[in-house]
């Protein structure tokens, strides 16, 4: 079966893969190709597949959809990682929740910064008034 994992710029993962394993609001499920179609939320966590040649593999994932229709099965998050064991991706994911919550200080300050300058412009304003 084909697996094509989609965040909001493009496809990040589409290979054949054996089985997956994912985990939805009601628990763990693994899916193989023989598999009935259906359609689910999964929630955040690591969503593990069979590649061809019998390694597994990890991708951290945000939430999501699982959408299995017929031999291809299609996630849509806004965030992924692949790893080839959990260990690296413990470090990938560690590496990209730092970097987001750098982001998230400079746009905190800036805002902030926006806001004070906001005040001040409108008790100059106000001195005409």
């Amino acid at each position: 079966m084909r697996l094509k994992v989609w965040i909001p710029t493009e496809v990040f993962f589409d290979e054949e893969v054996k089985k997956i394993k994912a985990e939805a609001d009601d628990g763990w499920f693994c899916i193989l190709p023989r598999h009935i179609d259906f359609v689910t939320s999964l929630v955040p966590g690591i969503l593990s597949f069979l590649l061809p040649n019998q390694e597994t593999e990890y991708l951290a994932i945000d939430h999501g959809i699982l959408i299995k229709c017929g031999p291809e099965v299609s996630v849509l998050t806004p965030r992924a990682l692949r790893g080839a064991s959990l260990g690296s991706l413990k470090e990938a994911v560690e590496r990209q929740f730092q970097t987001l919550e750098e982001k998230d200080r400079a746009t905190r300050e800036f805002e902030a910064k926006l806001e004070a300058d906001l005040v001040r412009q409108l008790l100059e304003v106000r001195k005409y008034v």
